[in-house]
This record gives structure tokens, sequence and C-alpha cells, in this order.
């Protein structure tokens, strides 16, 4: 049986994550990843494509969600924390993820100066709004909130094994599981178990998780937020892209590691729940 062994959420879109020993999970995903984004005046979203400094940024939401506050991960960067009331009151303003129209909930001068300064670029922070009613599309459908697609990323600790064997055959040096950032992260401590197989997460159509079941969205195409180190905020290249494109081709285009789900039924996650597969399908859209 698989199991979890990592949750993470990370509450601002592009910043760092958080490790949780246990979360609830909302139908938008664990509750606050996601939450908020950083866009620019105009209200177009910022990411670590275009601003890997994001990376540096480690947030964190009260139980209550009430505040939110952004740590730097590297105190001698010069930016000290930020402690932030989150509104949910304040006037919508329009946001642009993904050539999308939606809303998001300004959260202040201070916050958009804190991100402003960071960036070295114009920048403001928004918060998801209650109404907000956007669906992800994918084999199952499902609420989101700021995520790229779906609300719930999985991967396998036997997947980025299998990475990392390939690259140091060509001789680049292994990377950590934060590349992908994940949700949740699964492994298996029984060599014949399905998740001990590398991308077996490719082929699950629906889980159940603690409390929860999860459906199969899509299978994750990677871009280059992958080649940024979340420890340092910078860039690096060309790995994982060039060795995941010698195996992990999609027919459709890019390559693919990890897979995105939609929440089936809700409820709460613990690092060391048991995951049980209840429907699998053969087709991985893999380029044969």
């Amino acid at each position: 049986m698989a199991d979890v062994i990592d949750l993470i959420c990370y509450p601002v879109k592009g910043c760092a994550g958080t490790s949780l020993p246990d979360a609830l999970l909302t139908p938008a995903g664990l509750a606050h990843d996601r939450a908020f984004m950083v866009t620019d005046e105009d209200g177009v979203f910022r990411t670590q494509r275009r601003h890997p400094r994001l990376a540096l940024v480690r947030p964190a939401v009260t139980p209550d969600g009430t505040r939110l506050t952004l740590a730097p991960t590297d105190p001698a960067d010069g930016h000290g924390p930020l402690t932030l009331d989150i509104t949910t009151t304040a006037p919508r303003r329009p946001v642009d993820l993904f050539g999308e129209p939606f809303q998001g909930i300004d959260q202040g001068e201070e916050a958009a100066a804190w991100f402003s300064d960071l960036l070295s670029a114009p920048s403001r922070l928004v918060r998801v709004p209650p109404e907000h009613d956007r669906i992800a599309d994918g084999v199952t459908p499902g609420p989101s909130g700021y995520a790229d697609s779906s609300a719930v990323h999985i991967v396998s600790r036997a997947s980025l094994t299998e990475l990392n064997h390939r690259m140091a055959e060509r001789g680049a040096p292994p990377l950590p599981m934060d590349r992908f950032r994940p949700n949740i992260v699964l492994d298996s401590r029984d060599p014949d178990d399905w998740a001990a197989t590398p991308h077996a997460e490719d082929h699950a159509r629906r889980l159940t998780i603690g409390e929860t079941d999860l459906g199969f969205a899509k299978l994750a195409v990677r871009c280059a937020v992958t080649l940024v180190d979340q420890d340092a905020g910078t860039r690096q290249g060309p790995e994982p892209l060039r060795t995941l494109a010698t195996y992990r081709r999609a027919a459709t285009g890019g390559v693919i590691f990890g897979t995105k789900f939609s929440v089936l039924r809700p409820g709460k996650l613990s690092v060391g729940d048991a995951v049980a597969v209840q429907a699998w399908s053969e087709d991985t859209g893999l380029r044969p």
C-alpha cells in the first residue's frame, strides 16, 4: 500500500511551500493552497517563470485564515517578514490568469510594496474571492483557486528516483522534489507495491486518501519553473527538462512529470495516510 509521505501547501502562487503534518482538503485543494497571487499593476499574474525570486518567500496562513505572514527563506536576503490582516471585503479588481479573466481581492499597499521591492517590479497581492467559481478542465473537472490548473498535484518518490537515475547517467546532479512543487508526495516501503513503480500515478484514475476521494484530471505538463533552484531563487538549466524530454514527452507536446487530480470528496489528510487506487487506466497519453 502506498502512503502519503509529504503534504505541501503553497498559499501564494509561485512562492515557497510549507510541509504540513495534516491538512484539510477542500473542494479547491489543500486549505489556503494558491489562495493568493502576485500580479503586475494590470492584474496579470506573476510566476517563477519570469520572477524566480518568488521562491524566496515562504508564506503562512493562520489556522483561522485571518492573517498571512510573508517570510524570506533566507534572512540574509535583506527582506524582513511581513504579517498582514487578510481582507475579504476590500474592492475586487480584475486579474488575468493565463489569459482568463477572474477577480482578486487586493491585500493593500504594504503587501504591494513588499513584493514590488523583492521583485524589483511594481506588484500587487490579491486573494481569491469567496465567490470565485473557477472550474479547471480535465478528465475530471473541478474547482481550483489560482493554481495553474487542477486543485491537487501528486508525484511519487519512485518517479523522482527514476528521473535522478537517468540524469546521473547524463552526468547531471540529482534534484529535490521541490523542483516539481507537488501537493502530495507518495511512497511505498514495499518494492512490489504499485507506488514503487516510477510514474505509476499516471495510471490512477480514482484515489482514496484518508477521508478524501480524488479523480484524475490530467497529466502534469512541466514548464520552466522546474529549472528554478527553489533555495536560491535563481534559474538553473537545462535540467530536468532535458532529461524528461528523452522519455516523458507527451503526444500533445511538452514533457510530463506528475499527475493532477480534482477533489471528489473533501476531508482531512495526514502524512502517513494510506493511498488506495479505486480505478486504473492504461492510457497515459505519452508517445510510444
